[in-house]
């Protein structure tokens, strides 16, 4: 059974810092691309990061670029999202996701490409 797990989410003040841990399980991780998406409410689901299977290649959006960091460990099927500086537009629920058919090199934020998703994890920031 595929499984992504989500955690690391809270309350933190504007400006502090978070780490979201997603555990996979089910399939062949090294073999996916990883993304992190958002949904605050009211709003469309956004791609905030990704990052390649096999070279460690990232892609930020403008709205978390030099703020937020995805990496990954391969041994330990697990991505992360380390989330700094963090803004009264941040919250929202945060979800990793996994694609399998991933380009060398490369990955995107286009959520249709993802075939497996988490949970999610609440972020919330106070001002």
């Amino acid at each position: 059974e595929v499984q992504l797990v989500e955690s690391g989410g809270g309350l933190v003040q504007a400006g502090g810092s978070l780490r979201l841990s997603c555990a996979a399980s089910g399939f062949t991780f090294e073999d996916y691309a990883m993304g992190w998406f958002r949904q605050a409410p009211g709003k469309e689901r956004e791609g905030v990061a990704c990052i390649s299977h096999n070279d460690g290649t990232t892609y930020y959006s403008n709205t978390v670029r030099g703020r937020f960091t995805i990496s990954r460990d391969n041994v330990k099927n697990t991505v992360y999202l380390q989330m700094n500086g963090l803004k009264p537009e941040d919250p929202a629920v945060y979800y990793c996701a996994a694609e399998g058919n991933p380009s060398i090199g490369y990955c995107s934020t286009y959520g249709p490409s993802y075939n497996f998703w988490g949970q999610g994890a609440q972020v919330t920031v106070s001002s």
